[in-house]
């Protein structure tokens, strides 16, 4: 069903409709200046860099539930072709491959989700068609996505890793994991949450991974607001918990996020190893680098994100 009227209510007080002019694309991107970029370089002290990308092939987390979602598939096209004929002059290998964009790790852009007929900012979601794309709202728009990253390992404050399945993330849980960072966060930083998903995954339970995962919950929702987040990136593959707080209401957080916040959404993120690093050195803040593929008029963005500690 429709948002109730409560949750209605939860969207205006958040919105950022019209915050950054009436033609903006980016919302909560806009938050990302250059004090923002220098908070992350002067987080990078050993110079440890660290992929949060998960692999992009054939046994990714996707089940073919979500029609045009498939896990990557890797074609070789050309294998040491002579373009002479003479394989002692130049030869060349060729490949291509075919993807859910957001099958992987990814973006969720603002064209993503609407509802009511409409997307950020007040966009007609008309403006998403079969034939273009998203025309307004979409990857391109993004841009570069480069700041301070905070890692937010909500697993570890709560002493659950993972988190069971369907746990819904509050901001009591957020304070927890930003309890042990040590940071106060700022406008424009990136928050990593950490729900320890990813282990499902790789003990290769995907329904579980899929249908029973933690996440992040409505009752996080002012928080993450109150904090001035440019993004959020996590490691499920819902990014909001499910099942849903309410069975009735279908993934309210990324309706409310992305329509009527414009704060970009990360899922399938590899925060583990970072994660760990941050644990052993008590340093949660890492510099993140995560521009998207700006595939024109995409609806998700492909990244690989890198985190430097």
């Amino acid at each position: 069903m429709p948002l109730p009227e409560e949750l209605h209510e939860l969207a205006r007080r958040v919105s950022n409709w019209g915050r950054w002019g009436a033609d903006d694309e980016r919302g909560t991107l806009n938050l990302i200046d250059a004090a923002a970029v220098q908070r992350g370089v002067a987080c990078v002290r050993k110079g440890v860099a660290f992929s949060l990308a998960i692999p992009f092939d054939a046994d990714g987390p996707q089940l073919g539930t979500i029609p045009g979602r498939v896990n990557p598939i890797h074609t070789v096209t050309a294998v040491n072709v002579a373009f002479t004929g003479d394989p002692d002059d130049f030869t060349t290998s060729d490949d291509r491959v075919d993807l859910g964009v957001q099958a992987a790790t990814h973006w969720d852009t603002l064209a993503h989700v609407g509802y009511g007929g409409v997307l950020y900012n007040g966009v007609p979601n008309s403006v998403v068609t079969e034939a273009d794309g998203a025309t307004r709202l979409g990857v391109e728009a993004i841009g570069p996505v480069t700041s301070r990253g905070i890692v937010l390992d909500v697993a570890r404050a709560l002493d659950e890793d993972p988190l069971p399945g369907g746990h819904p993330i509050t901001a009591d849980d957020l304070d927890a994991a930003l309890g042990l960072t040590g940071i106060t966060p700022e406008p424009g930083d990136v928050a990593l949450v950490r729900t320890g998903q990813l282990a499902v995954l790789r003990a290769g339970d995907k329904k579980r991974f899929s249908m029973q995962s933690p996440g992040l919950s409505t009752k996080s929702i002012e928080w993450l607001h109150a904090h001035q987040w440019a993004a959020v990136a996590t490691d499920a593959l819902t990014f909001e918990c499910y099942p849903c707080e309410d069975p009735a209401v279908l993934f309210p957080v990324h309706m409310i996020q992305l329509r009527d916040m414009g704060l970009l959404q990360g899922q399938l993120w590899d925060l583990d190893m970072l994660a760990s690093d941050c644990a052993s050195d008590g340093a949660y803040g890492c510099l993140l680098v995560a521009n998207p593929v700006p595939i024109t008029h995409g609806i998700g963005g492909i990244v690989a994100p890198v985190a430097v500690k």
